[in-house]
């Protein structure tokens, strides 16, 4: 798949009448999956490519950074989730306090028209761009009819009762709801990172861990969850502590501790991606190390019973 920025990289020759999703698509969720399909198919439709564009940064960290929401992807979880979604291509827009400056019009000339030459533009019902947000999605219709290219919108999606927003999503991943977040997203909450070294307590207590420095914005809050961990390409059933470790330290750091089950392998190093399946219990401090080792063999057998009933 090709990725391409502005305004550094000319537009590929093989993306031929590009038929674009335009927007952040932070998380990629079911809203977004639903326009990168619709996408697929008109590119399909016409000959054309399937291209996402998207912007780095998120666009509130260069116009209002005290109120710039933590993101739930990484630019490279981003375009991976793309291309698993069936995209020819990414066009990854710089953004800079310049480019905010840009009119709508001035927008759609400069990226759209010059740069990429899109026969088509399909954007969720709420986006907006252009300087102070002027740009609506009449005023891109309207553009698109000057300048000779189509614009269609994607009504929002509802997941059950809920309408699937980024912002429904993290404040969920941000009250440790995973299973909820990943319902709206449509696949696992997932955060990435190296395996690094930690105190080797798990191994003391008959269950090693892999201590993960991640990449990723949001953290879920403290607690126990089950996981699963993928390392190499293979996915894993794993339990993640993330807290402080009370029962050890009265004012420790925050650590992200995973114990793979059915793996006890030296991945320090190791690119880690860890997905959140469901919440298990709160972090809390035991009075000795066997009550502790006795509730990670609860945690243990409790994470197993469920994924004994999901495919892991």
């Amino acid at each position: 798949m090709d990725v391409i920025h502005f305004p550094d990289d000319a537009r590929p020759p093989r993306w031929i009448s590009p038929v674009l999703a335009l927007g952040n698509f932070d998380g990629l969720h079911r809203g977004h999956q639903k326009i990168i399909e619709r996408v697929r198919r008109s590119a399909a439709d016409r000959g054309g490519v399937g291209v996402v564009l998207t912007f780095d940064p998120h666009p509130p960290r260069v116009v209002r950074p005290d109120k710039a929401p933590p993101l739930l992807m990484t630019m490279a979880q981003k375009i991976a989730a793309i291309e698993r979604a069936g995209a020819h291509g990414v066009a990854v827009v710089r953004f800079t306090p310049e480019l905010s400056r840009y009119t709508p019009e001035a927008f759609v000339r400069r990226v759209l028209v010059d740069w990429l030459r899109v026969a088509e533009v399909w954007v969720g019902a709420d986006f907006l761009f252009g300087h102070e947000r002027a740009g609506t999605f009449s005023v891109l219709r309207a553009l698109g009819s000057q300048y000779g290219f189509r614009v269609e919108k994607i009504d929002p999606v509802r997941y059950k009762e809920f309408v699937v927003s980024s912002t429904r999503i993290r404040r969920l991943v941000s009250e440790g709801r995973v299973d909820e977040a990943g319902a709206l997203l449509g696949h696992h909450y997932a955060i990435e990172g190296v395996v690094v070294t930690g105190a080797r307590r798990g191994r003391e207590l008959g269950f090693p861990t892999a201590n993960l420095s991640t990449d990723n914005d949001l953290v879920p809050p403290s607690g126990v969850y089950a996981t699963t961990a993928e390392l190499d390409g293979t996915c894993w059933p794993a339990i993640t502590n993330i807290g402080v470790r009370p029962t050890f330290e009265s004012a420790g750091m925050v650590t992200i501790e995973t114990h793979v089950l059915g793996f006890d392998a030296d991945v320090y190093g190791a690119r880690l991606s860890l997905s959140f399946i469901q919440r298990l219990r709160d972090e809390r401090r035991f009075p000795d190390v066997d009550a502790l080792r006795e509730q990670i063999e609860t945690d243990v057998r409790r994470a197993q019973r469920l994924f004994d009933n999901i495919s892991v």
